[in-house]
């Protein structure tokens, strides 16, 4: 039988540092990828075809390809590509934040493209601009459904960090790792780990059945 023995895995320092990095992490990737997502979300409403092009290009490469890859591409083969090196900091963030941009975009052309045409009809009818019909009458109605699928990808981008180890970046699961190899104690260390991401990601999870919930009503 095994006995469990937390007190090998009693780094606070490490766990505390660990948990900076992961929440760090989290909130830009899920900020930016989200910045991302509008941007080119209202760009990909032009009529402009090589750029709607370029969008649908980056979102299906990124939304197609595992996140792991696109974090090692980033470290390991770009800088044998363009000759800038980048470190395991900055290519680990560039990663996560794109991978979150490309799953944005889609969800904020998704949201647009959820109103019902009579509403693009009846702006025009009324001589709107596009800005003006974007601000007043379109975007507030999307937003609302953008809500719930931005808040369950962000619990997603929070669960992705996870892949950070692979570059050696200090989060919650390198960290594991590391006290896991000098104690010999991987059950206490990733149960741990496990439990932290719980902690974190279920009043998020019940946020987003909340609003989903009050989207359906």
């Amino acid at each position: 039988m095994y006995e469990f023995d937390w007190s090998a895995i009693y780094r606070p320092e490490m766990w505390l540092n660990a948990l900076a990095v992961t929440a760090g992490y989290s909130v830009v990737s899920v900020i930016g990828g989200i910045l991302i997502g509008v941007v080119l979300g209202i760009a990909q409403l032009s009529n402009l075809r090589l750029m709607n092009w370029l969008i649908g290009g980056y979102v299906q490469i990124f939304r197609c390809t595992p996140l792991l890859v696109q974090i090692v591409w980033f470290f390991y083969a770009l800088p044998m590509l363009t000759g800038v090196s980048l470190s395991s900091w900055f290519a680990a963030g560039l990663g996560l934040t794109l991978y979150m941009g490309a799953f944005a975009t889609e969800i904020f052309r998704a949201g647009v493209m959820s109103i019902d045409r009579g509403q693009w009809q009846a702006s025009m009818a009324l001589g709107m601009s596009k800005s003006q019909m974007l601000a007043h009458i379109i975007l507030p109605q999307a937003a609302r459904r953008m809500v719930p699928p931005l808040v369950s990808q962000s619990v997603i981008q929070v669960k992705n960090t996870s892949l950070l180890y692979v570059v050696a970046v200090p989060d919650l699961m390198y960290t594991s790792s590391l006290i896991t190899s000098s104690t010999y104690r991987p059950l206490e260390s990733y149960t741990f780990v496990a439990v932290i991401y719980f902690v974190i990601l279920y009043p998020i999870t019940f946020l987003s059945k909340r609003l989903e919930s009050r989207d359906d009503k």
